[in-house]
């Protein structure tokens, strides 16, 4: 189970710090942010939460209570992705990353739940 986290928390701590960045400038990610609706400073807000958790999930490898707190705002970010294309009527194919990174996140939670009790 461990060295699954491990996978896990590379892909998920890299994706992360990929999607975090691209908040802070990608055109695409302003115009998707205003296209839902969104002001500017969530954006820049949900930037800086990616970019947490990917150091969280990251850390995590050395540290299980890391990669849980990691892993529970994946999953706190997902829902609201998710959610977000709900409200918008987007099609299901348009939520199928934040659903796999939902799923990835609540394995990476759930493997290192223990540490947080």
């Amino acid at each position: 189970m461990e060295i699954l986290s491990i996978i896990l928390q590379v892909l998920l701590g890299l994706g992360f710090l990929m999607f975090g960045f691209m908040k802070f400038g990608s055109k695409q990610m302003v115009e998707g942010f205003k296209h839902y609706g969104y002001p500017g400073w969530f954006r820049v807000f949900t930037g800086l939460v990616e970019l947490i958790s990917a150091a969280l999930v990251i850390a995590g490898i050395w540290n299980e209570t890391l990669a849980a707190w990691g892993g529970l705002f994946i999953v706190g970010t997902m829902i609201g992705a998710i959610l977000t294309h709900i409200k918008m009527k987007d099609a299901f194919k348009n939520m199928m990353m934040p659903i796999i990174l939902l799923i990835l996140g609540l394995i990476v939670l759930l493997i290192n739940l223990g540490s947080l009790f």
